[in-house]
């Protein structure tokens, strides 16, 4: 374990679970790595942030679906301005703030004039005073929304740059290669968490916006749960710490890596996103950062070599954009080792770690498989899917998952999988299911 302990930054720290041995030409090597960033509060001006004991500078652009859809029920409407304002409440005095209004257009709700308000008593009470004259009516093209709030947020000279998407409808007024070329547009230049209310949204949609964009994505069935929801969004944005850090992976010459994936809280592939570092080097984003702890899965495919012979397979180490645009290490390494060996036992361990989040990632992909074969019809394959899902979610402790599933399908014993379709699932619950599939539990140490 390695850590950076300098006072005036946060202290961030890796830690690499694996299981070094490898069997006469064995080529897989797997690691979980741990990152975590403690102290949060304290942080000095090396990162581009406010003074040491205050918090860095933030600008937020919230979005709220304006479509014609959110007048149905009305209550609908009330609760998205509700909790817009609720949100609002909760930035702290001197963040950026805007809130855009999103239809088949996106229109500047508050304050207007391609500029961002200041948090304080009185900007936030004018922008309480705009939300009560929004209202329904119109399409949906959510990339407009998002290259509104981009253009919005790169107007503020600012640490953090974050948004909060909220739509209950799908994006039928543009194509998905439009949503796709404004999310590539916007990836890497600010954070955006997404919500449905409802259950009229599309959930790979919603889901696909927050993994592109680093946030989080969620349901909120009833819409009188949003202003807690928002709440608790901006609470967690005002949380952050560090913008736009990255896990550098370097890998020696013969090997090459296979994957890279966010493993908790939520399973994020990363494999694609990597952007070149230098010679064997690699950057995988990971977004804002504030007191919080995440796990990775790192598999690297090395050369074989003898036994006794012992390699440096990757070493990963974490770095943000410096002042000079050149990136910052924050002094964190983990090493992930190769060794070579002729003892069964040793070479056919499975670390606890790989093995817990091997069986989550399984985990949301069968949710996502089963639920799409209900979708179709094939109820055998679809059983088969939610069957081996309800004994992964059993066998790893994911309760949460389990209750999801006990929803979509008759548990009849857990531990075998064997489980039964429910004849009858009501849309929010089976939405829910796979809107949280992704979500993991944390592998017991």
């Amino acid at each position: 374990m390695a850590n950076f302990a300098k006072p005036d930054v946060p202290r961030f720290s890796v830690d690499v679970y694996q299981n070094e041995y490898l069997p006469e030409g064995g080529r897989e090597v797997n690691a979980i790595v741990t990152v975590t960033a403690t102290g949060g509060g304290t942080i000095g001006t090396g990162l581009g942030t406010a003074a040491a004991g205050r918090r860095p500078s933030a600008a937020v652009a919230v979005m709220v679906d304006c479509s014609g859809s959110m007048d149905y029920p009305p209550a609908k409407m009330r609760h998205a301005r509700g909790a817009t304002a609720a949100a609002v409440d909760t930035l702290r005095d001197g963040t950026r703030f805007a809130v855009i209004g999103g239809t088949h257009v996106a229109t500047e709700v508050y304050p207007g004039g391609g500029r961002l308000a200041v948090a304080g008593p009185a900007t936030r009470e004018e922008a309480k005073q705009a939300l009560r004259r929004l209202s329904a009516g119109g399409g949906t093209a959510i990339g407009t929304w998002l290259r509104l709030a981009d253009r919005l947020l790169a107007s503020a000279d600012v640490t953090l740059r974050h948004g909060i998407l909220l739509t209950d409808g799908r994006n039928e007024h543009e194509s998905p290669d439009e949503l796709r070329a404004a999310l590539d547009a916007c990836a890497g230049r600010f954070t955006c968490d997404a919500r449905g209310v409802g259950t009229d949204w599309e959930v790979k949609e919603v889901t696909g916006i927050a993994s592109a964009l680093l946030g989080t994505a969620d349901i909120v069935a009833d819409p009188a749960g949003l202003a807690a929801d928002f709440t608790r969004m901006m609470e967690t944005a005002m949380g952050k710490e560090v913008a736009d850090v990255a896990l550098r992976v370097w890998t020696p010459v013969g090997t090459a890596i296979r994957f890279v994936k966010q493993v908790a809280p939520a399973v994020v592939d990363l494999t694609g996103r990597r952007t070149e570092a230098g010679p064997r080097a690699g950057d995988y984003p990971t977004g804002s950062w504030g007191d919080e702890s995440r796990d990775y899965h790192l598999c690297v495919k090395v050369p074989p070599a003898g036994l006794g012979r012992e390699m440096l397979a990757a070493r990963v180490s974490l770095v943000v954009p410096g002042p000079d645009g050149t990136a910052q290490n924050l002094g964190a390494q983990g090493l992930v080792r190769a060794v070579w060996t002729d003892d069964m036992t040793a070479s056919t361990a499975i670390s606890p770690q790989v093995a817990h989040y091997t069986g989550q990632a399984e985990l949301a992909q069968v949710i996502k498989q089963g639920l799409d074969l209900r979708k179709v019809g094939d109820f055998d394959g679809a059983t088969a899917k939610l069957g081996r899902a309800v004994q992964l979610a059993s066998a790893s402790g994911n309760a949460d998952t389990a209750k999801l599933l006990a929803k979509v399908v008759d548990v009849v014993d857990a531990a075998t999988g064997t489980v039964r379709l429910k004849t009858r699932v009501a849309e929010a619950d089976e939405m829910t299911l796979e809107t949280r599939s992704t979500k993991t539990v944390r592998v017991k140490k």
